[in-house]
């Protein structure tokens, strides 16, 4: 395996050393998911934890950081929502705790949260869902970006994680890129690696972890499904964006739908203006994801998945998840080069 070992540190050698990690594997940021627990466990064996602190107050905030710092000496980075209110106030906390990482996700992040994070020394992370964005992020300095295809769980985009490889990977080649969406197998990560992706992040392969908070019910709907079980929430009318979301089909799921349906409706009758009636299609899955991770109701709750979850089938300590990845890609390269040698029996 020492060949495979040489190559793979080859590979992502420019994702470690902008993390300050052994693995170039981030942690997706899950709202109620990602916590200090599983974000300190992902860090402490080897990988790169991400804070989500979603509608969190920059108190709740603070006492995140110093909790996950506790438990881990290693980096760990905090993902920050542009559309939080208090976005600015929250980077201060960032500041003021030492994080080393911000990832900003939601949209495009305002200029000034950039400049922000950079004068105080912070490296920024965002996402780039397309080509034209990923060169406008680049020229707003930000130091890296993240991927994602519409594979992987929770909100997402339009297009495939294979797609957005090829269209950004070859053309931004000045920061670290690492790619997101359905990645479940070591296989993979090299695949993303040797295309020029820094490093790759996964999050749904990490809800079944032991060390996850998640609640039992909701991780045995993990260990049950298939890919073909993560589906997509529709949109009923173009005239009420509905940003698409990625979960396990479940009472919930039939739900949004009735209460798009209910909202259209009153809205066709006058009885509610279209703001309104679109606020509260956008507020729908407040709280359903807490009701599902925390309170384990897997019917009325919102079981967000990327379409690797037919891969987790079982509860796993973090430090085994990521090795029996690291195993899965040094294999793979290793059996390749025996291959290429012709020394593969």
């Amino acid at each position: 395996m020492k060949l495979a070992t040489k190559r793979l540190d080859e590979l992502w050698m420019r994702g470690k050393n902008f993390l300050g990690v052994r693995y170039a594997i981030l942690g997706g940021a899950m709202t109620w998911v990602s916590e200090r627990n599983l974000v300190s466990a992902i860090s402490n064996a080897g990988g790169f934890g991400v804070l989500a602190s979603g509608a969190m107050s920059p108190e709740l905030l603070r006492t995140e950081i110093r909790e996950t710092q506790a438990l881990t000496q290693n980096p760990f980075g905090v993902n920050l929502i542009t559309l939080h209110p208090r976005l600015l106030e929250l980077i201060d906390v960032c500041v003021e705790e030492k994080a080393t990482h911000v990832v900003l996700a939601g949209g495009l992040p305002p200029a000034q949260a950039i400049s922000k994070l950079k004068d105080k020394g912070l490296k920024v992370i965002c996402f780039a869902p397309a080509l034209v964005l990923a060169k406008k992020l680049l020229k707003l300095g930000v130091d890296a970006l993240i991927i994602e295809g519409m594979e992987a769980g929770g909100h997402i985009g339009p297009v495939s994680t294979s797609v957005l490889a090829q269209e950004i990977l070859p053309h931004i080649t000045q920061i670290p890129i690492f790619v997101a969406g359905g990645i479940g197998r070591g296989e993979a990560i090299v695949s993303y690696l040797e295309m020029g992706a820094a490093g790759c992040q996964l999050g749904t392969r990490f809800v079944c972890a032991t060390e996850c908070v998640a609640h039992p019910e909701f991780k045995k709907a993990f260990i049950n499904a298939q890919a073909r079980d993560a589906m997509i929430s529709p949109q009923l009318d173009p005239r009420f964006p509905v940003i698409p979301v990625r979960a396990l089909s479940n009472q919930a799921s039939k739900d949004f739908l009735a209460y798009q349906k209910e909202l259209i409706e009153k809205v066709d009758s006058q009885k509610m203006d279209s703001k309104e009636a679109q606020l509260q299609i956008e507020h729908f899955w407040a709280g359903a994801l807490r009701r599902a991770v925390i309170e384990g109701d897997t019917e009325r709750g919102s079981i967000m998945a990327g379409q690797s979850v037919g891969m987790v089938t079982r509860e796993q300590a973090t430090h085994d998840v990521i090795e029996e990845l690291i195993t899965q890609a040094k294999l793979h390269l290793q059996i390749r080069f025996h291959k290429e040698q012709g020394t593969l029996c």
